[in-house]
């Protein structure tokens, strides 16, 4: 990866402000991401205040008056581009993508229409509604996963096979958002890649005991596995390379993101979404890759506020 220059980093962010907390789901996940990256910036000598996001941000912004605005929101309102397009009313400059980089990334349906017209991979999916007609989507599907359009950390999610329990949790996901999809169950292995700036960290393989990939495993389970670095064939890498590269291009993102997928049992990989904030926790996905090359925290954070150096 390029190198960094902390001075110039420092130079041209004194003073920094980060969001975390907000009113979504992922509430508590944000604060512990948000924590991480304040004391990361306080080791590293920035002038750091954290802001938990409340009907006073504005305010507090205003008194602030930072250089940049790290923003560790996750869920609706800090992912979705609420929050970066009040950012860029108040003429602040903020850390990852925009505004509409930021929707669309946060609108499954909307990021995997993209993709599909860009020709990228994707598992077959549908829009549901209290009028679906829930025995033929399982017809064509055979197993199906149900999701919240918008939203992370595997909230809302379930696995399903039959009609009865695919209505069941579709009333269940709209508790998190009122627009829910279905998307046919790739069954084989998951994989996520981080972004920092268009540039790729390794690719990571994760294993779970659980069914997939819910909250728990990702933020709680102590048996879950990130196997990093992976020893895959170079023609396997290259296009891991590509489809994470041509997600995030696709959508207009920039700074951090994450790319999840999954391999099926024909080696074929399939798009699942793209996170423009993701964890910073303990159990996140990025920091454990970045680790993997050297990157310790820190330096993961000094890379997240180099590359808002050019914008």
């Amino acid at each position: 990866m390029r190198t960094i220059n902390k001075e110039q980093i420092q130079a041209k962010f004194q003073r920094l402000v980060v969001l975390m907390g907000g009113r979504s789901p992922e509430r508590e996940i944000s604060l512990l991401s948000g924590q991480a990256v304040f004391d990361s910036l306080i080791r590293l000598g920035f002038d750091t205040q954290a802001i938990d996001v409340g009907e006073d941000v504005i305010g507090q912004l205003e008194s602030s008056k930072p250089d940049l605005v790290v923003n560790m929101l996750h869920g609706e309102g800090g992912e979705d581009g609420v929050i970066q397009g009040l950012l860029e009313t108040m003429g602040l400059s903020y850390t990852g993508s925009g505004v509409l980089a930021s929707a669309l990334a946060m609108d499954k349906l909307k990021s995997k229409q993209i993709w599909l017209q860009q020709g990228l991979p994707t598992a077959p999916f549908q829009s549901l509604t209290d009028d679906s007609d829930w025995n033929s989507i399982i017809e064509v599907f055979g197993k199906a996963v149900v999701k919240p359009v918008s939203g992370g950390s595997s909230l809302g999610i379930a696995i399903v096979s039959d009609a009865e329990a695919l209505q069941n949790e579709y009333q269940k996901a709209k508790e998190f958002d009122q627009h829910v999809m279905a998307e046919k169950y790739i069954d084989g292995r998951e994989f996520s890649t981080g972004v920092i700036g268009g540039e790729l960290l390794p690719t990571i393989l994760l294993e779970t005991t659980r069914e997939f990939f819910d909250y728990e495993a990702k933020y709680v389970d102590e048996e879950t596995r990130i196997i990093c670095p992976l020893d895959l064939p170079e023609e396997v890498q290259n296009r891991i390379d590509f489809l994470v590269s041509s997600a995030y291009t696709s959508l207009g993102c920039k700074g951090l993101a994450r790319v999840d997928f999954m391999e099926d049992k024909d080696g074929e990989f399939y798009l699942l979404e793209l996170n423009t904030v993701p964890g910073m926790t303990s159990h996140s996905f990025v920091p454990a890759s970045a680790e993997r090359i050297g990157i310790d925290f820190d330096e993961l954070v000094l890379r997240i506020l180099g590359a808002e150096l050019t914008h």
